[in-house]
């Protein structure tokens, strides 16, 4: 049976596929690797807090915890290469490559980005209309971005530091120095923004809560889109391509999955975070 909580579940119509296998398997590792990597540097970065060192006797600790985090960190490599290949085959394989960057498919920031935030905040305030999004929104947009800053900064100095000896024949000294602080510091911001401003926009706020599993069943009910996409949804409907994305529902499996990883991810996000957060007022 399915589960009512989830919001992509929820309403009337067909189910309509909104994310390929692709899409659905990248998000995953960035999801496993994500929580790997800070559930294993957060003992490291808030070492004086006194939950630091009984989380890292639970890892297993410095030697597994160590080890864990460079598999996480290759995982991350991974996803990262393996959809700059993607968007590499797309822009060689498609005719319309302007889609790429530019248009409702992309997922490049445009003017009606930042028309979209604008009436966002007048909406908060009572002074208009809430925004209509299209495929994708630009908390969605904003959240891509994110990843592709992280891997480059986070994951560029974290190389540094994996492979000090080799980098050390070429890049001075000081550059170490500057990669930890960097790394630690980066990590903790992706660290706060993910468990509460992501966490909230995704699965905890209104109409959300209190969980969103669209990424990874990949579909969801078509009043689910009419709601969160509707210029995707009129557009659809307009260009009779509504038929072309009907799928079966998610299976029983694919529920059970979905929710352990979503609710499990939740679960360990608002867990850092409360630690963090004593750590920092403590």
């Amino acid at each position: 049976m399915k589960s009512p909580m989830a919001v992509s579940d929820r309403g009337q119509g067909p189910y309509l596929r909104r994310f390929g296998p692709v899409e659905r398997t990248i998000h995953a590792l960035v999801i496993v690797s994500f929580l790997g990597l800070v559930l294993t540097g957060v003992p490291l970065r808030f070492a004086y807090a006194p939950w630091a060192a009984p989380l890292m006797k639970a890892l297993g600790g410095p030697g597994s915890a160590g080890f864990v985090h460079r598999v996480c960190a290759a995982i991350t490599f991974g996803y990262f290469f393996l959809h700059l290949l993607r968007v590499t085959w797309t822009l060689f394989h498609t005719d319309d490559k302007k889609s790429i960057v530019w248009g409702p498919n992309s997922m490049v920031p445009q003017p009606k980005d930042l028309r979209d935030v604008i009436g966002m905040f007048r909406w908060f305030f009572g002074r208009g209309p809430q925004p209509k999004f299209d495929r994708f929104s630009y908390m969605e947009k904003f959240d891509y971005w994110a990843v592709f800053w992280g891997v480059a900064i986070i994951g560029g100095s974290g190389l540094l530091l994996w492979f000090p000896t080799f980098f050390a024949r070429f890049l001075p000294g000081w550059l170490f120095n500057v990669a930890t602080i960097v790394h630690g510091d980066e990590a903790l911001l992706a660290l706060g923004f993910i468990f509460t401003i992501h966490f909230f926009n995704v699965h905890l706020r209104p109409g959300k809560f209190p969980v969103d599993l669209v990424i990874f069943t990949g579909r969801a009910r078509a009043e689910y889109f009419e709601e969160e996409h509707p210029l995707e949804y009129e557009r659809n409907v307009r260009e009779g391509r509504l038929e072309g994305l009907a799928a079966e529902a998610p299976s029983r499996a694919t529920y059970l999955w979905s929710m352990t990883l979503g609710f499990g991810a939740l679960a360990v996000g608002v867990f850092l975070i409360v630690l963090v957060l004593y750590a920092l007022v403590s």
